[in-house]
């Protein structure tokens, strides 16, 4: 099986045989898209909730309202005819203590712009593993959809 890793703010697409892989995810999101029907899918490590929050946004996987569109674009153009369908992992509160009160962390606004994102595109989510105080990784198979979900000092899982 062929591996691809995805950096941070970079985002992967494939079909077939195809192990999709993303590490240290803490408040950035991973989201996964997948096409059952063609077995196609797709991986982006998101950074940041919202360009207004970098300075450039040279990469399509920086954020959700970009990297949504790319990566629906790239399945498509790879012969995804199916319903695609979502999970998000990460967004976890790295930084607790230091938010002010009632401050929504980085983590938990990542996760609410990319759940908008994939609403916004009709996307159903069908799996979560957010929020939280660890970090994650992500190993997607885009052949049989399942992805592994590792979290920092266990309770790893499948979505």
């Amino acid at each position: 099986m062929n591996q691809v890793s995805v950096g941070i703010a970079d985002l992967a697409v494939g079909a077939g045989d195809l192990m999709l892989v993303t590490m240290g995810l803490g408040s950035c999101v991973a989201i996964v898209l997948h096409d059952a029907e063609t077995r196609i899918g797709a991986l982006a490590h998101v950074l940041l909730p919202h360009v207004a929050h970098t300075a450039t946004a040279s990469s399509a996987g920086k954020v959700p309202s970009s990297a949504v569109p790319v990566m629906l674009q790239r399945m498509r153009d790879l012969g995804a005819t199916g319903e695609v369908q979502a999970r998000l992992i990460g967004g976890a509160s790295m930084f607790t203590p230091m938010l002010a009160q009632g401050a929504a962390s980085m983590g938990a606004r990542n996760v609410q712009a990319c759940r908008l994102a994939c609403v916004s595109h009709g996307i159903p989510i069908v799996g979560e593993a957010v929020g939280g105080e660890r970090g994650r990784s992500v190993h997607f198979n885009v052949h049989s959809g399942r992805v592994d979900v590792r979290t920092v000092l266990g309770g790893d899982l499948v979505l």
